[in-house]
C-alpha cells in the first residue's frame, strides 16, 4: 500500500471508527485534520465541549480524545498501516494533543489490528451483571494490555472495592444537592423520543440503564431527579468486579496515554466477551480522589474506574457525523 492509497474515504473511514470511543458523557470532544502532504492525521480537542463542573482540569476530555486516537491507530494498522504517532507535538498549540502519521505500511508484527473487530461492538452497558468471576488470565491480558499504552490496571481487593463504593456514594450525594452538576448532566443527557430521535451527542434515555432496585454496582443514574417512561427497575450485582486505571503521574500527556490504555482495555475486554462501563464519579471531586487509589499501589493517579462482567452489552448512542470532527486540507 502506498501513501496515495489514503484518499478521503478512507481517512473518513478512519475518523468514523474513531469516534466510536467512549468519552464522559458522550459529548465527543473531539476534532481531526488530514493534512494530504504529509499523509498526517491530527488530533484535537474541542474546548466547546468541557464540563466546567465535572471536568474542570479537562482530563477526562484528554482520556476520551485519547480513546478516539487509539481507534484511529487500530483502524490505520487493520487498513495496512503503521501508525507514528507523537503526543502532544506543539508546546505552543496545547490543543493539538497528537499527530499520526500514514506513510509506512504495517509490519506482520503489528498486534493492533485484531482489536479491530470489537471498535463498534464496544458499548457501555449500565445493566446488571452476573456474579461469574472473571478469569485471572483475562484479568492479566488486561492489565498487559493497559501496560503497552504506559499506564497500569489494577484489580482492587474486596476491602478497597467496599472503599470505592463508598466514595461513589458519597459523590452521589454530593451531586445531588449540587444544582450546578444537575444542570451540566441534564445538558448532556437526552429524555423522551423527540431528543433521542435527533441526537448527535449526549446520553440518551435508552442507554440509561434500569434504575437501580438493590445492589451495590456503581453505575451512575442520568436520569437524575428526572421521570423515565418505560424505565425498568433491576437489581444489581453486590460484588461488583472492578478495575483502576491510572499513571505514575498526573499531567496531560499521561492522560493521553491512560485514555489510551482504556480503550485498549476496553477493546480487548469486548473480544473476550465482558461487557463493560465506566465511572469517574468519586474522581470528579478532587477531596475524594485521592482516596480512590490503593497506597500500596505503583498507581500515583486513578484516571477512571472500570465495572467489568458478564451481562448484556449497551446498545449504541449517537455520534456526530464525520463532517462535523474532520477537516482535510
Amino acid at each position: 500500500m502506498t501513501a496515495e492509497a489514503l484518499d478521503e474515504n478512507t481517512v473518513t473511514g478512519f475518523v468514523r471508527d474513531a469516534t466510536a470511543a467512549p468519552s464522559m458523557h458522550n459529548a465527543q470532544p473531539w476534532k481531526f485534520r488530514f493534512v494530504r502532504d504529509t499523509s498526517t492525521v491530527h488530533v484535537r480537542s474541542d474546548l466547546e465541549r468541557t464540563m466546567p463542573r465535572a471536568d474542570p482540569t479537562t482530563r477526562a476530555l484528554h482520556l476520551g480524545c485519547a480513546a478516539a486516537l487509539f481507534n484511529l491507530r487500530v483502524a490505520a494498522a487493520h487498513a495496512g498501516w503503521d501508525p507514528d504517532t507523537e503526543l502532544l507535538p506543539d508546546a505552543g498549540d496545547p490543543q493539538l494533543l497528537a499527530t499520526v502519521r500514514l506513510t509506512t505500511p504495517a509490519s506482520p508484527e503489528n498486534d493492533l489490528a485484531p482489536l479491530y473487530p470489537a471498535i463498534h461492538r464496544r458499548h457501555t452497558s449500565r445493566h446488571p451483571f452476573t456474579d461469574e468471576e472473571i478469569p485471572q488470565a483475562i484479568k492479566d491480558a488486561l492489565s498487559a494490555a493497559a501496560l503497552l499504552e504506559g499506564a497500569r490496571l489494577t484489580f482492587p481487593d474486596a476491602w478497597h472495592v467496599q472503599t470505592l463504593l463508598d466514595l461513589v456514594y458519597d459523590a452521589e450525594g454530593r451531586d445531588a444537592l449540587d444544582p450546578v452538576a444537575f444542570e451540566e448532566l441534564r445538558h448532556w443527557t437526552r429524555v423522551g423520543a423527540d431528543a433521542t430521535k435527533t441526537a448527535s451527542e449526549g446520553i440518551p434515555d435508552y442507554a440509561f440503564g434500569p434504575r437501580k432496585r438493590g445492589g451495590k454496582a456503581p453505575v451512575r443514574d442520568f436520569a437524575g431527579r428526572r421521570p423515565v417512561p418505560g424505565r425498568d427497575a433491576a437489581t444489581f450485582e453486590n460484588a461488583p468486579q472492578l478495575a483502576l486505571l491510572g499513571t505514575a503521574d498526573d499531567r496531560p500527556g499521561d492522560w493521553l496515554r491512560a485514555g489510551q490504555a482504556l480503550e485498549h482495555v476496553l477493546l480487548q475486554a469486548t473480544l473476550d466477551g465482558l461487557s463493560t462501563s465506566l465511572t469517574s464519579h468519586a474522581l470528579e471531586w478532587p477531596e475524594l480522589r485521592w482516596a480512590v487509589r490503593d497506597p500500596q499501589s505503583v498507581v500515583g493517579f486513578v484516571h477512571i474506574v472500570l465495572r467489568l462482567g458478564y451481562g448484556p452489552s449497551g446498545p449504541e448512542t449517537p455520534r456526530r457525523p464525520v463532517h462535523e470532527v474532520l477537516d482535510i486540507e
